[in-house]
C-alpha cells in the first residue's frame, strides 16, 4: 500500500524529488530512519516527515535494520515527554544507536591488555558508562564533578579569549581565493577552546579534533580511522592520555578544566576506568560536534537564504536569534536512545519494557505543531530558543551556554569585517545517523570591510 505525500515539496532537484517520491511509496514498517546513507543526501527529512504524519511512535524491527529493534519518536511532544521522564526512558548505558550485541573484544580499549571471557560479557551489558548515559543518584555525581567548568562565571572569563581567537582566525584567512571553512575556522576555533577546557596544550589541540571524530564514526574507507586497528589504537591514546591527565591533575592545586575538576571530585576516585573514559568522550564530543557544526551551517543556512541573510547584516542584533535558529536547523546531534524501565504507552502505542526508543531531535525540530513554518530557516522567529538540540530534562547539554557564546562571538566578528561570504558547491556532509555536520565546505571571501 502507498500513501499519497502531503503538499508538494518546493525547490527540490529532480534527484531529490524521485528520492522523497520513493521514500512515500516504501512500506511504512520498512522504513529505518536510522539509515545511515539517507543522512549525508538529505533524505532524512522525508523519512521523517512522512513517519510524523503517518507514524509517530515508529517501530523499526531487526528485519528492516543493521541497529536491530528499535522504537523512534518523532514529534516534539512525545520526544520531550520522554526526554523529561528518566523514570520510564532510562538512559542507563546508552547515548546513540548502536548495532545490537557488538563483535565481543578479548582486548581492553584502555590499556591492550587480554581480558577475561567475565570481563567481556560484562562490559558488554554495561554500555556506555558516562553523565549523559547514567540515570540519578550516578549522573547527578557524574556531571557535577565537572559542571563549573562551563558554569557562568568560568564562561565570562572565556568571552575575551574566545574573542580574541576568533578574531585572529578572521583576520588570517584569505581574501578572493577559495578555502575549506571547516578546517580554516569551524575546526579552529572549537579545537583552542576545547584545549583550554581540557587544559591541553593548544599546539596539539587537532589531536582533540581527531579523536572525537574517530569516537563519532564507523572504522573504513574515508574515514578518520580507515582500519579498527587505527580506530582502536586512537581510542586507547584519547583514554591513556585523558587518564594521565586526570592522573596528574590530582597532584597539583585545583583549577577549573574539565580533567582537574573531575581529579579533584571527591567521588572519581571511585570512576571505573569506563566511566572516566565515557565522561572524557562526552566532554570531547559535546564540545567539539556541536558547536563546529553549527558554525559550518550558520554560513551554508545563510547563503542559502538571501534574504535572512540581509536580515542579519541590516542587523546585527539578530545574531542572538540566528544563533538558536541555526542550532534548531542543523540539529548537530540527531538523536539520543533510551531504553523503557515498563511497558509505556505513549502516541497510542505501548512500548515494551526493555525496549530501545530514539528520541530523534533532528525530526522533533521539523514538527510543524510545535515550530511555525519548520521547513524554512527563519533568523528573527518570535521564539528562536524552541528547538530540541540541547535535550531536556536531567540530560540537557552541559556545554548550552558554552556553545551559543562562541557561535555569537564568531559572527560579531565576522560581521565587522566580512560584507559578504560566498559558499562555493554544496559542501561534504558528514557519514552516519549521530552527528549531524560537515566534513568540509568551500567558500570564498571577495573582500573585506
Amino acid at each position: 500500500m502507498t500513501t499519497a505525500m502531503p503538499r508538494a515539496a518546493t525547490d527540490l532537484s529532480p534527484e531529490q524529488a524521485e528520492a522523497r517520491e520513493r521514500i512515500y511509496a516504501a512500506p511504512l514498517e520498512s522504513l529505518d530512519p536510522a539509515k545511515t546513507d539517507r543522512f549525508p543526501t538529505g533524505e532524512w527529512q522525508w523519512v521523517f516527515e512522512r513517519l510524523r504524519a503517518e507514524d509517530p511512535v515508529h517501530l523499526t524491527t531487526e528485519e528492516h535494520s543493521e541497529f536491530g529493534r528499535y522504537w523512534s519518536l518523532t514529534r516534539w511532544a512525545d520526544i520531550q515527554a520522554a526526554d523529561t521522564n528518566h523514570e520510564l526512558f532510562s538512559a542507563d548505558g546508552l547515548i546513540t544507536l548502536n548495532r545490537p550485541e557488538p563483535v565481543a573484544r578479548t582486548t581492553s580499549i584502555f590499556d591492550g591488555r587480554e581480558l577475561t571471557e567475565e570481563e567481556v560479557q560484562e562490559r558488554q551489558k554495561a554500555g556506555i558508562r558516562s553523565l549523559l548515559s547514567m540515570d540519578p543518584p550516578d549522573h547527578e555525581i557524574h556531571r557535577g564533578a565537572v559542571a563549573e567548568g562551563v558554569a557562568p562565571a568560568n564562561l565570562a572569563a572565556l568571552e575575551p579569549l574566545i574573542r580574541e581567537r576568533a578574531g585572529a582566525i578572521l583576520d588570517g584567512l584569505p581574501i578572493g581565493e577559495e578555502f575549506d571553512w571547516v578546517d580554516k575556522v569551524s575546526i579552529e576555533l572549537t579545537a583552542m577552546t576545547l584545549a583550554t577546557l581540557f587544559d591541553y596544550p593548544q599546539e596539539k589541540r587537532r589531536q582533540l579534533t581527531y579523536w572525537s571524530d574517530v569516537i563519532t564514526t564507523q572504522a573504513g574507507p574515508g574515514q578518520p580511522a580507515e582500519t579498527q586497528e587505527e580506530h582502536d589504537l586512537a581510542i586507547r591514546d584519547f583514554y591513556m592520555t585523558m587518564a594521565e591527565l586526570v592522573g596528574s591533575r590530582r597532584s597539583e592545586e585545583p583549577r577549573i578544566d574539565f580533567m582537574s575538576l573531575m581529579a579533584h571530585s571527591p567521588h572519581s576516585v571511585n570512576f571505573s576506568e569506563a566511566e572516566l573514559f565515557g565522561d572524557s568522550v562526552v566532554l570531547l564530543v559535546g564540545g567539539n560536534d556541536t558547536t563546529r557544526n553549527t558554525i559550518t551551517g550558520s554560513v551554508y543556512f545563510l547563503s542559502q537564504n538571501p534574504e535572512e541573510n540581509a536580515k542579519l547584516r541590516a542587523n546585527p542584533k539578530l545574531i542572538p536569534s540566528m544563533v538558536s535558529e541555526t542550532i534548531r536547523f542543523q540539529t548537530p546531534l540527531t538523536h539520543m536512545t533510551r531504553r523503557t524501565t515498563q511497558d509505556v504507552e505513549i502516541g497510542g502505542k505501548v512500548i515494551p519494557a526493555g525496549d530501545r526508543v530514539v528520541l530523534w531531535y533532528v525530526s522533533g525540530n521539523r514538527d510543524d505543531a510545535k515550530v511555525q513554518d519548520a521547513d524554512s530557516y527563519v533568523i528573527d522567529r518570535k521564539n528562536p530558543r524552541q528547538h530540541l538540540s540541547f535535550g531536556f530534562g536531567i540530560h540537557r547539554c552541559l556545554g548550552n551556554k558554552l556553545a551559543e557564546l562562541q557561535l555569537r562571538i564568531i559572527w560579531e566578528e565576522m560581521l565587522v569585517r566580512f560584507p559578504e561570504i560566498t559558499v562555493v558547491g554544496e559542501p561534504k556532509r558528514s557519514h552516519g545517523h549521530f552527528v549531524k555536520g560537515y566534513d568540509s565546505m568551500t567558500v570564498v571571501i571577495p573582500r573585506r570591510n
